[in-house]
């Protein structure tokens, strides 16, 4: 089977960082106001433009974001302390962060069509990406591009390294999902929008977002399953949103929700929504629900039966529908922690059946993938299908991520 990689790596940046509070304490704020406050105007002038000089040029919007972080400790100040905006933005500078999101990795992406092809035969797409800086705490990133009626792929580079989260986030505690609304300025490329840890249960880490283009009687909606890590215990979610500005996540609920790397199909099983996930660590399981955020029951799917995946398999993204059958890429782990992409075919219909599986490795790492920050993996956590081809974009060894293309009928040919 014929394997094509692009000569197109995505590499970390360690320039982009995104601007977090931090140490918003009340002791904390207390003293430093009123150090700050008892400098003379020329002294606090001269110390803001200094932070001007050095981190202006590193944000989209630097003062937006200081007086956002003011307003959270403004509650602390002294009692009878008044501001003026520039002693505002220069308080608010000494619980201001900068977070390098990519300082450790850029990984496990996903991809998915988004809108409809042109007349010409382009087909946009968006692609997620897992970044981890600092701390290993993982956030979400996204890159768009084309691909034209040749099959070449063009990718929209970000022009700037600016990483900016949502203008306006709501969490609703009440709800049993504990939704999160995020905004983002829709003047804002998408390249440049990141989705950062907002609650508790996440802080740690949001982690492999499986994307997929859901279609049913009332449309398009994209939506991404991932995994919430607080440094304790993980929680599976649900990322909602139609035109990548606007995004809903949902914590799902349910028995069936207890482990990670869930995958959405693209539409409902026999009126019903289907996942694929993993309940055990070891092997891959099958899901229906009647609702979206609650998933109750699950029933085995495949177990690892080759050498290259006796340790685990697990799912590489949502199943994609074709004439032969649901595609559903997977992954295996084998002898010395070793991660390689393989591939069911589950019945259209009925896809508690598998109807064929490749008995050979789709794709592992080869040697210049195989050094890494976790050494010997290949992984995706979603794939495209376009004009008879399998796009399989791929994180190499949790490091990086590339693109490989394969034949749909030479896959098909190959399985069993």
């Amino acid at each position: 089977m014929q394997v094509q990689k692009l000569d197109f790596k995505l590499e970390p940046n360690f320039r982009r960082v995104i601007a977090l509070s931090y140490n918003i304490e009340k002791t904390h704020v207390q003293r430093i106001a009123q150090y700050v406050m008892r400098l003379s105007t020329a002294e606090r002038e001269a110390l803001f433009a200094e932070v001007e000089a050095n981190f202006a040029d590193r944000h989209r919007d630097l003062e937006k974001f200081l007086l956002n972080f003011y307003g959270q400790m403004e509650k602390y100040l002294p009692p009878g302390m008044r501001l003026n905006h520039a002693d505002r933005l220069l308080l608010a500078s000494y619980f201001t962060k900068e977070y390098s999101i990519e300082a450790a990795a850029l990984f496990n992406p996903s991809i998915v069509p988004f809108e409809r092809p042109t007349p010409d035969g382009d087909q946009r797409f968006v692609m997620s990406l897992r970044a981890t800086g600092e701390g290993h705490i993982s956030s979400v990133e996204f890159i768009q591009g084309k691909i034209n009626k040749k099959g070449e792929i063009f990718f929209k580079m970000p022009e700037s390294t600016f990483a900016t989260g949502p203008e306006r986030v709501t969490v609703d505690y009440d709800s049993p999902y504990q939704t999160i609304e995020m905004q983002f300025d829709a003047q804002i490329p998408l390249a440049e929008r990141v989705i950062f840890p907002i609650t508790d249960d996440e802080i740690n880490g949001i982690e492999d977002l499986r994307l997929v283009r859901f279609e049913d009687e009332s449309g398009a909606v994209y939506f991404g399953t991932y995994t919430a890590y607080d440094g304790h215990q993980i929680q599976s979610k649900l990322l909602e949103t139609t035109d990548f500005t606007t995004f809903r996540s949902y914590a799902l609920q349910g028995r069936a929700v207890n482990d990670k790397g869930m995958a959405l199909f693209p539409e409902k099983i026999d009126g019903q929504y289907a996942m694929i996930s993993r309940q055990d660590g070891t092997n891959l399981y099958i899901m229906f629900s009647d609702s979206l955020y609650d998933w109750e029951k699950a029933e085995l799917l495949m177990e690892p039966q080759m050498p290259w995946e006796l340790t685990k398999v697990g799912n590489c993204g949502s199943p994609i529908k074709t004439e032969a059958g649901w595609l559903l890429v997977t992954h295996g782990v084998g002898p010395m922690r070793k991660y390689q992409l393989g591939a069911i075919l589950l019945d259209l219909k009925n896809p508690r059946k598998i109807i064929a599986r490749l008995k050979d490795p789709l794709l592992g790492p080869d040697e210049s993938e195989r050094e890494g920050y976790v050494p010997n993996v290949i992984y995706t956590c979603g794939n495209m299908l376009h004009q008879g081809k399998l796009i399989v974009p791929y994180a190499m060894s949790d490091s990086a991520s590339g693109v490989a293309i394969f034949n749909l009928q030479e896959i098909l040919q190959e399985m069993e």
